[in-house]
């Protein structure tokens, strides 16, 4: 029996439970592209926290995870269980105040280039037992 199905189940109750997931390449701490980095500073900016999933120790997350949401690139927010899409949706959105309606931080104030004091959640690693 593939475990396949197992990893995919375990990727899709992080994105049900946690209210914000950035599935991302490296950690909120230690982005690894400047896509997931603009996508930690856009998150932080707002002073929202989220949950962190770092694709980079094991391929087989990222395929699943391109399974589930029909995205083929990384980073990929999901907010309340939905899909938002990739750091240039999540650019176009924090411009247009689109995301902050979205969070439910309307009213904060974000000045460029600031990030916000409030730290993301401890990255989430998804335990892969495929042999």
């Amino acid at each position: 029996m593939s475990e396949t199905p197992a990893l995919r189940d375990q990727i899709q109750a992080v994105i049900n439970e946690k209210p914000v997931v950035l599935f991302m390449k490296g950690t909120a701490d230690a982005p690894a592209c400047g896509f997931s980095a603009r996508t930690v500073a856009a998150l932080r900016t707002l002073g929202q926290t989220f949950t962190a999933v770092n694709v980079l120790p094991d391929p087989s997350i990222r395929q699943e995870l391109s399974a589930i949401s029909g995205w083929p690139t990384i980073p990929q927010l999901f907010v309340r269980g939905e899909l938002v899409g990739g750091c240039d949706i999540v650019m176009e959105m924090m411009e247009s105040g689109d995301l902050e309606r979205m969070l439910g931080v309307e009213g904060s104030e974000p000045v460029e280039g600031q990030v916000a004091a409030t730290p993301a959640a401890a990255p989430l690693a998804i335990e892969n037992r495929l042999g």
